[in-house]
């Protein structure tokens, strides 16, 4: 059965690489990963800020429109399909309603701001950029709103992450 999962999070809650498992774990599966539709962009790209111009916003629109797009493919020709990207506040809701598979899960991967900086100072990429860690854990936890499962992973292995996902996650209604 076909179906899509969007994984959102901050940066360095572990995404990705939740993600891949999950998509490890099941059957007929894709990891569709949104990041990619922002780096498709050659010249003319905007980047996200802490205030960012309408070309940025429309852009993020734009990337979470094909990667949802992509998911829903993916699904209709018999994958789970798992979407995952930065996707908070009142993105979270405009981003569902464009996702059109039934089922659909949404997951959130909270872990404490801690535990992410810990893994954002471990990595060999840097994530935030102008933003902080407890300046995005403040956007998640704020002003997202409570849709899908929320899981704190501040002390969960990626494996225990995923058996959560599988145990604990249910279809949102639309």
């Amino acid at each position: 059965m076909s179906a899509v999962y969007l994984i959102t999070g901050i940066q360095a809650a572990g995404k990705s690489t939740v993600a891949q498992a999950l998509a490890e774990r099941l059957p007929r599966s894709a990891h569709v990963r949104g990041d990619a539709f922002r780096r498709f962009v050659v010249n003319g790209r905007a980047e996200m800020s802490a205030q960012p111009t309408p070309a940025a916003l429309e852009q993020l629109r734009l990337r979470h429109r094909l990667a949802a797009a992509t998911a829903d493919e993916y699904a209709h020709a018999g994958f789970t399909a798992i979407l995952q990207d930065v996707v908070l506040g009142e993105f979270l809701p405009w981003t569902i309603e464009r996702i059109r598979t039934d089922p659909l899960y949404v997951v959130v991967l909270a872990p404490h701001s801690e535990a992410v900086a810990a893994r954002e100072a471990g990595r060999d990429k840097n994530a935030y950029g102008e933003f902080s860690v407890s300046t995005l854990d403040t956007v998640l936890r704020e002003t997202t709103p409570r849709l899908g499962t929320w899981l704190d992973t501040s002390d969960l292995t990626v494996d225990e992450t995923v058996e959560a996902i599988l145990a604990e996650a249910r279809p949102i209604r639309r």
